[in-house]
């Protein structure tokens, strides 16, 4: 919609100086057409490509905002905003930008187009820092530590050559000394590892199966409460969280805590339990138990899903007590 008369002039003007390659006169033009009328997104939107081909991005970031202040509906504040910030190296922001253009218009091509190629760029520079870190580590020796960051980038960018040739490197020594340490386990550790296998493939009772073995040979030789015994009891209840064993859950859970009382994954994983077979007191007291400890311990995801929980349960105990009355 215009604006002003006169500033639509001086717009006018700064267009002139515009197709000319006049940037700076045409920026002291539209920064008059919007002295006179600030409300016209066109002016800040004109603006804003003058500081770009200047290479002034901090400008242009700001006229950007200042169009996108006159009409949050102007699709190309967000795509001028965007493009600024991007060439600040500021992609966190820049995607924000594009998606609060997109949620104007979802269907704009140069707001989708920049956020596809924004996206491509993350993941190869996330895949860069990958490979990065993989050849620290193996310089530093630390090949598991390796194996894993390359594992984690290849879910990222799978078929990545880069990835493919770092893992060619990786991977044959990895196999060696995993062959090397598998090989000094006793069998109950073989037992355990094989159930840990099993449920990195989610073949959960497949893997309950050799940790039920393993738990049985530890108890037999008296080494029910051992580090091992705890792990096995761990990695079993959440076998059973995945397939809604909840009683299964509370055991292991329950067995863990005899040895650890504040073990923070075993009293989250009993009190969801405790909820799943509605025994809602028993949960929120795991809970609150929980977030009586250091938030250092308990780490602020956690902290977070308990405290959701407690308000949840909390509602849900109080609703118990006014049915019963």
């Amino acid at each position: 919609m215009p604006g002003h008369p006169r500033a639509e002039a001086f717009k006018a003007e700064g267009n002139k100086y515009f197709k000319s390659g006049d940037y700076k006169s045409a920026i002291s033009k539209y920064k008059e057409a919007t002295a006179v009328d600030p409300n016209v997104p066109a002016y800040w939107s004109n603006m804003a490509a003058c500081y770009e081909k200047i290479g002034g991005y901090d400008e242009m970031e700001d006229a950007a905002r200042s169009c996108i202040k006159a009409d949050k509906s102007f699709v190309k504040g967000y795509f001028r905003l965007a493009t600024a910030l991007k060439a600040k190296n500021d992609l966190e922001g820049c995607i924000k930008a594009l998606e609060s253009g997109l949620a104007v218009d979802s269907a704009n091509a140069d707001l989708k187009r920049m956020k596809k190629d924004l996206t491509e760029l993350q993941r190869g520079e996330t895949v860069a820092a990958y490979i990065r870190k993989c050849e620290e580590q193996m310089a530093n020796g630390d090949i598991a530590g390796a194996f894993k960051t390359i594992e984690l980038a290849s879910r990222l960018d799978a078929g990545n050559p880069d990835l493919e040739r770092m893992m060619s490197r990786v991977k044959p020594k990895y196999e060696r000394m995993e062959a090397q340490r598998r090989s000094n386990l006793s069998s109950d550790e073989v037992q355990k590892e094989k159930g840990d296998d099993a449920f990195k493939n989610a073949q959960f009772e497949v893997a309950i199966e050799y940790y039920s073995k393993c738990l049985s040979s530890l108890q037999r030789q008296g080494k029910s409460m051992s580090d091992l015994a705890m792990k096995a009891h761990s990695n079993r209840a959440a076998c059973y969280k995945q397939i809604s064993n909840f009683d299964g859950v509370i055991e292991d859970c329950t067995a863990v805590l005899e040895v650890d009382p504040e073990n923070v994954k075993a009293l989250v994983r009993r009190a969801q339990a405790f909820e799943g077979v509605e025994r809602y007191r028993f949960a929120l007291q795991d809970i609150k138990m929980v977030l009586a400890m250091p938030g250092a311990k308990v780490g602020k995801s956690n902290y977070d899903m308990c405290n959701m929980m407690q308000h949840r349960l909390n509602r849900t105990v109080q609703q118990l007590k006014a049915g019963n009355c």
